[in-house]
């Protein structure tokens, strides 16, 4: 019997407020008991052979990065692997694009990071038009079964979209303009990519709609105030890992 299906619950970007901001000592109280929390709950998941994967997606700046960094931040670092994600190699692109994700997929027992992920086919290659709409029209089911397929071998699936909206983002973008140690994170492509916030917008909205599962559930993060963000996200892994393993 089938047992992987869409969830009948409703996400949506316009449903994310922009006010959510936690005090900076709220922000280190919180975190350092999470991290401790991950720590011992990754040890479980590989006492119990369960791999674990994480999908990160969201808006350039929106700071996924910072986020996967303190998520690892008390892992034992033999334990995970972080995979950024970016235009798949001369080798990758004769395959069909999951494949280079098959080769990705954490072990037993271990933790794969996405900074970028699968998801790529139906946002920025749809947006981009590197894919044509037949291609990203199939994608979504043929996501919803390739992360069926982890989840039957054992894996717990969590997937984030971080969520600024434009004036933020553009903040974030003079910043990095304007800071020589940052500089090097904001391309041409990135200011391009601002010019079609609509499209992809729209693509996310569908996204969500066609591949939230209950064991492969999207999480909206509001991530305006960074330090709120990145308590949700841990907050949510501990939740979701607490919820498979005990």
């Amino acid at each position: 019997m089938k047992t992987f299906n869409t969830e009948s619950r409703i996400l949506h970007l316009s449903q994310l407020g922009k006010n959510q901001i936690l005090p900076p000592d709220e922000y280190q109280a919180k975190m350092k008991v999470l991290k401790n929390k991950i720590r011992d709950l990754t040890f479980l998941a590989k006492a119990k052979a369960r791999p674990v994967l994480f999908v990160f997606e969201g808006w350039d700046a929106a700071g996924k990065g910072g986020a996967i960094r303190r998520l690892t931040q008390e892992m034992d670092p033999r334990l995970f692997e972080v995979h950024n994600i970016a235009a798949p190699s001369s080798e990758e692109i004769q395959h069909h694009y999951l494949w280079r994700f098959w080769n990705r997929i954490p072990q037993k027992g271990h933790i794969g990071i996405f900074d970028r992920s699968h998801y790529g086919r139906v946002l920025v290659e749809r947006v981009e038009g590197f894919a044509s709409e037949s291609e990203w029209s199939r994608a979504y089911e043929e996501i919803l079964l390739f992360e069926e397929q982890l989840f039957s071998f054992g894996t717990i699936i969590v997937k984030f979209w971080l969520h600024i909206d434009s004036d933020e983002q553009l903040l974030r973008f003079e910043s990095r303009k304007n800071d020589p140690l940052k500089r090097w994170k904001l391309t041409d492509e990135d200011w391009r990519n601002r010019d079609k916030w609509t499209l992809y917008e729209e693509a996310a909205n569908q996204m969500f709609a066609k591949t939230d599962a209950p064991k492969a559930p999207w999480f909206l993060v509001p991530a305006n105030d960074k330090y709120f963000a990145r308590v949700m996200v841990l907050e949510t892994v501990v939740r979701r890992l607490e919820e498979e393993l005990e």
